[in-house]
């Protein structure tokens, strides 16, 4: 009977709302462009690189690299190709000891290789050497692994085993950590056949659906480091006369709760929080047929999630890390699944500016 109901309730709010319905249909029957050979498997990469973190953040820029070598293990044999790297995010650079990287790669150096395809790449390491510096990894894979559950428009990412040898004066420190690869922009443009949008959208010119998936998705993991209208940790593919936001970057979300992170504050904006385990949603107000379309559609993707949440497991080294992760993400559902909380904490908090 309460499948039935459910059913009955998805029919009305598509009657109301038919022609985004329909629209939202036609884009998931669209045929996806290829993805590389570097993200269609999900087994751990082994990578290494040699290269000195404090050469990575003074001598490099937005134009200026540094050359190495990357090197990694392809069906039993180590293959080296030649990239560039520099050092990005601000924040990061100036707190973290691990620098994210930005890798460039020459077409004829990716020839038969893993990496043909890729002009560029992110790779995403741990910020500290700490504890949980590993989990943290995880966590923030995790984000991107739900996304692609959430929306067809997200970044594919790679889990790495990631080896560092860095020159220390006469001596070479090994670093042996988890990290992840993020393809690039320019490729998730291919697939699709969009383009990155470089002006400013207001999200409520943004595509209503994708926007209110965005802002479901940032309040599940409790991420507030992010603004669609400033492309904040965000960027906009333009596509079929709508722009779509497509996130990026949460370790300040209350999911990965990594020992830096600050409740954010984009554009002199001081949110009502004390940490940023603390939810609050920042999507703006839309007619409610719509936002119960988009809650439907993540309590019928529960199971979905917690499958991928179970499916990392193994890779976190503390296991309570994990059930804290875990707990986090089931108490969204819990706040979704309610009537009452969902109307007091989403409904009621959505943005008017």
């Amino acid at each position: 009977m309460g499948k039935i109901q459910t059913n009955l309730r998805l029919i009305t709010i598509c009657f109301f709302i038919s022609i985004s319905c329909f629209s939202q249909n036609d884009e998931k029957s669209k045929k996806i462009g290829k993805v590389s050979n570097l993200f269609k498997s999900t087994s751990v990469l082994e990578v290494q690189m040699i290269y000195s973190n404090r050469d990575l953040k003074k001598l490099t820029n937005d134009s200026t690299y540094l050359d190495v070598n990357l090197a990694y293990l392809d069906k039993d044999s180590l293959r080296s190709l030649p990239v560039r790297v520099r050092a990005r995010g601000n924040f990061r650079r100036k707190n973290c000891y691990f620098s994210p990287v930005k890798i460039k790669l020459k077409k004829e150096h990716t020839k038969k290789t893993l990496f043909k395809g890729n002009k560029e790449l992110k790779l995403v390491l741990p910020c500290l050497k700490e504890k949980n510096t590993n989990d943290n990894v995880i966590k923030e894979l995790l984000a991107y692994k739900l996304y692609e559950v959430v929306s067809p428009y997200h970044f594919k990412t790679r889990l790495l085993d990631f080896t560092l040898s860095e020159p220390k004066g006469k001596k070479v420190q090994e670093h042996r950590i988890k990290a992840f690869f993020i393809e690039d922009m320019d490729v998730l443009e291919d697939r699709f056949g969009g383009k990155t949008m470089k002006r400013n959208v207001h999200p409520l010119q943004q595509d209503s659906l994708n926007s209110i998936r965005n802002s479901f998705f940032q309040y599940m993991i409790g991420n507030t480091d992010y603004s669609t209208g400033y492309q904040h940790n965000q960027k906009l593919l333009f596509l079929n006369g709508h722009s779509i936001p497509i996130p990026y970057d949460f370790d300040m979300s209350g999911l990965c709760d990594v020992s830096y992170s600050v409740v954010s504050q984009i554009d002199g904006l001081v949110l009502p929080l004390e940490s940023v385990t603390q939810r609050l949603y920042r999507g703006f107000q839309r007619s409610g047929a719509t936002m119960e379309l988009i809650r439907d559609e993540f309590l019928q993707n529960q199971e979905n999630m917690m499958a991928i949440m179970e499916d990392h497991k193994s890779y976190f080294e503390n296991d309570d890390e994990f059930q804290i992760s875990k707990k986090y993400i089931l108490e969204f559902f819990n706040i979704i699944s309610d009537p009452a909380k969902f109307k007091s904490e989403i409904l009621d908090k959505s943005r008017t500016k």
